[in-house]
């Protein structure tokens, strides 16, 4: 069975998408109504930006987002399963069908600049933690934390990956006890905020209006979503995981394991970069049933 999925935020690259761009027509009509539905010309920044102007939150997003969806759609990618990384889950329920395209670039626009109004809110920050057991890690969080002080497990990327985030203090702090406690790095991370963790409340709850108001379809094969790494096809159900995810963690190793206990022998990495292939086969590895792959642009 084919599993698609779909990148997050710090995939970009300038010049990213200007290939389909250029020699697809369908390409170029969903990036125009893209530029017309945000009222500004993403395609430039995408197409000509610097990497600081592409690193914004409110640019960043929509743009991994067309990228994705509109390279699945060129390329006519049909998957048994899909899934996405954080922003990606709403390319992944794009292409499934349970958001039109116009409908999913207006929430994740939504999503950016609430976001990026969060973490302009509260100092904050990301750090990635390698080689240490989940449970360690959780464990030096919980000590860490205190009101007005947080530090959580964001992304759970595959074994041996973490990423904390949280109050720019308790992630340093945590940080220091994780490599005394043996992490090979406790790398800080340069985005823009603590993505995934209670910090993003306010954002959350300026997002959950605009999904709510937001139409939903049963999806043509199964989403796999982030805050409970389960397989789901109820359009409500759906819509209120999605809610949950901007302060929840991402599960994706075990969402990973669940598509291939599920079915799943094919993985391709649909959008830019090429992050999830190489998670998805840390999380596969030993299993020679499954391969995985990437599509970044049109050959």
């Amino acid at each position: 069975m084919k599993a698609i999925v779909f990148p997050g935020q710090g995939a970009q690259f300038s010049g990213m998408g200007k290939d389909l761009y250029e020699s697809s027509e369908e390409a170029k009509a969903m990036f125009e109504k893209a530029n017309e539905i945000l009222g500004y010309r993403i395609t430039d920044i995408m197409f000509e930006g610097t990497d600081e102007e592409l690193k914004q939150t409110k640019v960043t997003q929509p743009a991994v987002f067309l990228h994705s969806v509109i390279l699945a759609k060129v390329l006519g990618l049909k998957p048994d399963m899909t899934a996405g990384h954080s922003l990606g889950e709403f390319s992944a329920l794009v292409v499934a069908g349970a958001l039109s395209f116009e409908d999913g670039l207006k929430l994740v626009y939504q999503r950016a600049t609430a976001m990026q109004k969060a973490c302009e809110a509260a100092p904050s920050t990301m750090a990635a933690i390698i080689a240490l057991p989940d449970e360690t890690v959780e464990q030096i969080c919980a000590e860490v934390s205190q009101p007005g002080n947080v530090v959580v497990g964001a992304n759970y990327n595959c074994p041996g990956q973490i990423v904390i985030s949280g109050n720019i203090d308790a992630v340093n702090t945590a940080c220091e006890k994780l490599k005394a406690a043996g992490a090979k790095r406790a790398l800080p991370l340069k985005v823009g905020g603590a993505f995934h963790s209670p910090l993003m409340q306010p954002a959350k709850d300026e997002l959950q209006q605009a999904i709510e108001a937001t139409e939903f379809h049963t999806p043509s094969c199964p989403v796999y979503q982030n805050v409970d790494a389960q397989a789901h096809t109820d359009a409500e159900e759906i819509k209120q995981n999605l809610i949950a995810q901007l302060t929840a963690s991402v599960r994706w190793t075990q969402e990973v394991q669940n598509m291939i206990a599920a079915g799943a022998t094919e993985f391709t990495e649909c959008g830019p970069g090429k992050a999830l292939q190489g998670m998805i086969a840390k999380i596969a590895k030993g299993n020679e049933a499954v391969t995985v792959t990437g599509v970044q642009g049109l050959a």
